[in-house]
């Protein structure tokens, strides 16, 4: 099983879900995203970590790293190993220095004590194969939309029209139309948007 290194580029708040958060992995040798949905408290303790803010008390991950450290047991790296009916899943690796072993965890978990060990975060291509966003769409699709506005700009007169905001995915919009939504999602940088239109996709081409 190859596994693809991933790089945390970022958190933002959920704007459909009060109290969630889109962590945005990035393949770190290519162009394609990984957007997972996760809670505040798990985005808060991934945030602490990044910034090296240290907490007046441990939170639920310092915890679990104190009791690894006293039992000396070393975590290796996080898998992000699967993708299931919309859900991610994880692994911790671990090793007591005569084993090593692995942990079922949510990849929000898993990552949050990987980066108090300074571990790699890794997935396989299944993962990001199906749940993975494509940069090179921004590249092409923006251009092609410049050239549409200007067409439009010298037919009403020099007035630019707005630009119309990428909408819910929906049964009834092309597949066209879907990918012009991720391009434009992709480009606001709303990846929870655009992990929805890319689900929506990804159930249009099995269909």
């Amino acid at each position: 099983m190859k596994k693809i290194q991933l790089e945390i580029l970022g958190l933002s708040s959920s704007q459909s879900q009060s109290g969630s958060f889109a962590l945005i992995l990035g393949e770190k040798t290519g162009n394609r995203r990984l957007p997972i949905i996760i809670g505040m408290f798990e985005a808060q303790s991934i945030a602490i970590q990044i910034e090296k803010i240290n907490p007046n008390r441990p939170l639920t991950h310092d915890l679990f790293k104190s009791f690894a450290e006293q039992v000396h047991v070393a975590i290796l790296e996080v898998v992000i190993s699967d993708l299931k009916e919309g859900v991610f899943y994880s692994k911790i690796v671990c090793s007591d220095g005569a084993t090593t072993f692995e942990l079922d965890a949510r990849p929000s978990d898993a990552i949050a004590i990987g980066l108090r060990f300074g571990v790699p975060i890794y997935t396989v291509e299944s993962v990001l194969s199906e749940a993975g966003i494509i940069l090179s769409d921004l590249d092409e699709n923006p251009e092609e939309s410049d050239e549409d506005d200007d067409d439009e700009d010298d037919n009403s007169g020099g007035i630019p029209k707005p630009t119309p905001e990428p909408r819910e995915p929906s049964g009834q919009v092309s597949l066209d139309e879907l990918t012009k939504m991720l391009a434009q999602a992709l480009e606001k940088e709303d990846y929870e948007k655009a992990a929805k239109i890319r689900d929506e996709l990804n159930k249009r081409n099995k269909d």
